[in-house]
């Protein structure tokens, strides 16, 4: 049998099924004997579960929970219509008015419950009809809430209006509810007496009404503070009735645990200056310690509350973190109140046997005298040792031995030792044994070894376990508690090397075997670790720190290896490089003098058996071609270093290139050079590599004839760094021409400024032009990340996507480039950007994409009208366009007169109506001034780029 509840859904649902007429026409459901009775059943059953809300919402929707309380309205004689905060109460019969209460009290609960988030329910597989149904309850269900909402006021009115009630009421049984449908009589008789029905006695409605009342206005006071009085004020007095009568009745049930969360929220949002109203709870009181500042009191209640242990570990854990928020914004005055918060949660949570924080162990690394007096006083207070347990009493002189033998400074452990609860907790010979064990240990870290006096005179701190401090190491990036962590781990064992602990650590081979080459194993860890990290927060751009590691490494490493400290001042100039290009360069400032006579100064630098990382010599160079330092590197750099490095004698030619450009003829002798180069390299013995980020690059294993030595050169790696645009614009064109030479080249690729470049080479099958082609596609997809508006750079995109049959993406970067060079199309397109070449190259495009009318359109953009190409065309029947709808843009009249034949010879008469029309415009007619024509043209031409570039974008 279904349960009583599921007997009101499935009785209203039958009373409610519209009815359909002689018409088939839809009607609502008729008043007739069946549906009445249906609709009595449905109150029955509601009478059997005593009108006890809290059921009935469990388990009936909204639209049905309506639906019912509307039919007790109206077998309660309610007149329809009637607004309930019109009607006197006192002067209804017993059960109408509490008709109108339950009603009111399930409207304002209703609201309550909609402001909460609802955990959605994971769909099953999909079923039209399901869906449907659901989706029709969830809409019913929006606009009951919307009426609901709108007569708040009313409904929260007469519930107050109820309160004033002192007198029983009586809601409707099974028994009344058959009085009234078998004896019409009886309505004004016995069903309406003081004694019909289910009695609610005045405490009750008293009790649930203002636990309903408390609710709705808890909820508005998150708009209006002043509200959370009133609500305060309600659930106050629900708590008095509660108490006096108890949470449970025949007709309601009150959630005890929610009425003391209300309680206590609302004891906290209205906490006022009034000390009666402070003494609430502890929550108040700490609630009102944070507002106004008094931490000194705050500290006193968690001392306090160690003995009470009434607050939960999460809540204290939150103030913590919300003081140490505090502390970080700049507040110094809080660092004394953050430590003593911690000690009286770390003191609570040995008392509960769990585990101790972190923060306490960091905060506790420098003890002082003044700390480990408040830690005693605060052990002191949060235990009694005559009431207290012997578990207790475990813990805590296990923690106070602990911490003595975690203290270096003798004068420490004796204030512990000798403290008076020490005495009591541990017995004498386990106090004699700690003693003297703390005076016969020797030292953990002989400072005086170490190389670097400035960096190693902090005094080491205390250890906590090797797991805890190599978690610290591997999240840490503060390079003096790098150091911190390390002498405590080397204090606690030898035999570790601790720069292997992550396998995140990455340090280049040139750079390791120079650091694992020093003697002193904590010197070797903490140079390594220093350099790991700052590398890893330069890669992932967090310059500061990174430059804050570097910092501290060269100054350790400056006093005992020359070698590793230029090592450092490379690596920072390298920073210093990422840093300016990061910030101050992306808006085009300049980047400071100093900085390129520092770039300057590497690539001049010639300090033997330095170890050299490959992409500082690229940056740097890169770095002078970005701030167009041509001078320099044409003019003002060494010979020698010309002729020894290959990324200077790279950035001369490519710098004395960009210079001349554009220039006459005759003086492009620096482009022959820079070509000659680019060949030798993509020549003889080259292969293939691909490196560490992905790409593909070649490998050089032989000396040029200019005398540069390329030895495992990733020469397309090299490019990247650059920025400036005419550099890049330089290396492109000489790359698509080099791509252009090849003799079995069907589809050229277009550039500027290609036809500096030499149009052969004298051997070409040593040249590798598989390597050439991944180049082209690489570097341009790589400029495109530079500036995504460059309409060269875009034509190019589109040609190696045309080249490589890829029409749909070929298109879309040809209109692309259209785009961004004539405000969406709204200009008229540069002639050199939309060439004949690039013209023909759309057509076939959307030739090969079998969208014949956009070819036929296309066709008129040529210099000179390509009939042919236009007529074979239209005359392709299968076409995937749009067609007719295309007509609009065609401006040429052969061509409309033309499809209006083509038309007419098929049959096809509404598509030659609209190609007739479109001849028909006035502004076509042959007759007109040229300036007309053109201008008809033009904004055809405007309409169907922007067709197009909306289909292919």
């Amino acid at each position: 049998d279904p349960p009583p509840v599921q007997l009101i859904v499935q009785f209203l649902e039958q009373a409610s099924k519209p009815s359909v007429n002689e018409q088939n026409q839809v009607q609502p459901p008729p008043d007739n004997k069946r549906n009445r009775i249906l609709k009595l059943l449905a109150l029955k059953v509601a009478a059997h579960l005593k009108w006890d809300l809290d059921v009935l919402e469990k388990s009936l929707s909204v639209p049905v929970l309506n639906m019912l309380l509307n039919e007790l309205l109206c077998i309660s004689k309610v007149p329809p219509g009637t607004k309930h905060v019109d009607v006197d109460l006192s002067s209804l019969p017993p059960t109408t008015a509490m008709a109108i209460l339950l009603y009111n009290r399930w409207a304002i609960r209703t609201i309550v419950q909609s402001s909460f988030p609802v955990k959605q329910v994971k769909p099953g597989p999909p079923q039209l009809n399901v869906m449907n149904h659901i989706q029709q309850e969830k809409e019913l269900t929006e606009n009951i809430l919307k009426v609901l909402k709108e007569q708040a006021a009313d409904s929260i009115l007469v519930l107050e209006g109820a309160l004033k009630l002192n007198k029983d009421l009586y809601v409707h049984t099974i028994r009344t509810l058959d009085l009234l449908t078998m004896e019409p009589g009886m309505v004004n008789g016995e069903t309406e007496s003081s004694t019909a029905g289910l009695k609610i006695s005045a405490e009750e409605i008293q009790c649930q009404v203002c636990y309903d009342l408390g609710a709705i206005y808890f909820q508005q006071g998150s708009t209006n503070a002043a509200v959370h009085e009133k609500a305060k004020e309600k659930f106050f007095k629900t708590k008095e009735l509660v108490a006096k009568n108890g949470s449970s009745s025949l007709h309601f049930t009150i959630d005890e645990e929610r009425l003391a969360g209300y309680c206590q929220a609302c004891e906290v949002l209205t906490s006022s200056s009034d000390d009666a109203s402070q003494q609430a709870t502890p929550y108040s009181q700490i609630h009102s310690c944070m507002k106004s500042g008094k931490y000194q009191d705050l500290v006193k209640i968690f001392l306090e509350d160690n003995l009470t242990l009434s607050l939960p570990e999460q809540f204290r854990q939150s103030v913590l973190r919300e003081l140490f928020q505090k502390a970080q914004q700049g507040n110094d005055t809080l660092d004394e109140v953050c430590f003593k918060v911690c000690v009286c949660n770390t003191v609570c949570d040995v008392l509960q046997g769990r585990i101790i924080d972190i923060q306490f162990c960091q905060l506790f690394l420098k003890p002082s005298k003044e700390k480990i007096d408040f830690l005693l006083e605060v052990c002191s207070g949060s235990i009694n040792l005559e009431n207290a347990s012997e578990e207790l009493k475990r813990r805590m002189a296990a923690f106070l031995k602990n911490l003595c033998l975690g203290m270096e400074d003798l004068q420490f452990v004796f204030m512990i030792s000798s403290h008076e609860l020490f005495i009591k907790l541990l017995k004498d010979d386990e106090r004699k044994l700690l003693i003297d064990q703390m005076r016969k240990r020797s030292p953990r870290i002989n400072l005086c070894t170490k190389p670097v006096t400035s960096f190693y005179d902090i005094p080491a701190s205390a250890s906590v376990n090797i797991g805890q401090l190599e978690h610290q190491l591997i999240l840490s990036v503060d390079p003096w508690r790098i150091r911190q962590i390390l002498i405590e781990l080397h204090g606690m064992t030898s035999e570790r090397q601790f720069w292997t602990i992550s396998n995140k650590w990455e340090v280049p081979n040139v750079y390791g075997n120079v650091i694992l080459g020093i003697k002193d194993s904590l010197t070797r860890d903490l140079v390594y670790i220093l350099m790991a990290k700052g590398l890893h927060c330069c890669a992932i751009k967090d310059f500061v720190h990174a430059k804050q590691l570097f910092s501290a490494c060269l100054e350790l490493v400056t006093e005992f290896s020359p070698k590793l400290r230029q090592v450092m001042l490379n690596e920072m100039l390298l920073l210093d490089i990422y840093t300016h290009e990061a910030g101050a360069g992306v808006s085009g400032e300049r980047p400071p003098s100093d900085l390129i006579s520092r770039v300057r100064g590497y690539l001049e630098m010639r300090v033997p058996d330095i170890p050299l990382r490959q992409v500082i010599a690229e940056e740097c160079v890169a770095f002078l071609l970005n701030w167009c330092e041509n001078e320099y590197l044409t003019m003002q750099v060494p010979l020698p270093l010309v002729q020894t490095n290959p990324y200077v004698k790279l950035g001369q030619l490519l710098a004395a290139t960009c210079k001349e450009l554009p220039g006459p003829k005759e003086s492009r002798r620096t482009a022959k050079d820079l070509w000659e180069v680019v060949v030798q390299i993509c020549s003889v013995s080259n292969q293939h590599k691909r490196g560490n980020d992905g790409r593909v690059s070649l490998i050089k294993h032989r000396e040029s004839t200019l005398g540069i030595m390329y030895s495992s050169w990733e020469y397309s790696f090299f490019f990247f760094p650059l920025q400036e645009p005419l550099v890049l614009t330089t290396i492109l064109s000489l790359f698509v021409k080099l791509h252009n030479v090849r003799e079995d080249i069907v589809n050229d690729i277009a550039a500027e400024h290609i036809s500096i470049w030499p149009s052969s080479i004298p051997n070409l099958q040593s040249v590798d032009f598989e390597a050439v082609a991944i180049t082209v596609k690489e570097l341009v997809s790589y400029a495109l990340t530079i500036n995504a508006n460059n309409h060269f750079w875009l034509i190019i995109q589109a040609d190696i996507y045309f080249a490589t049959n890829q029409y749909s993406a070929a298109l879309h970067y040809y209109l692309q480039a259209g785009a961004v060079c004539s405000d969406f199309f709204n200009k008229m397109v540069p002639p050199d950007v939309y060439t004949d070449q690039v013209i023909k190259r759309m057509i076939k495009c959307c030739s090969l994409l079998n969208c014949h009318t956009q070819v036929a359109i296309l066709c008129q953009f040529l210099r000179e009208v390509d009939y042919k190409t236009a007529f074979k065309a239209l005359q392709e029947q299968n076409s995937h366009d749009a067609m007719d709808s295309y007509y609009e843009y065609i401006w040429d009249v052969t061509i409309l007169e033309y499809l209006t034949y083509l038309h007419h010879k098929r049959g096809e008469t509404d598509k030659r109506q609209i190609a007739i029309k479109a001849i028909g415009q006035t502004e076509l007619n042959a007759s007109n001034p040229e300036e007309v024509l053109q201008l008809a043209a033009q904004r055809r031409k405007k309409k169907f780029l922007q067709a197009m570039a909306k289909l292919y974008f």
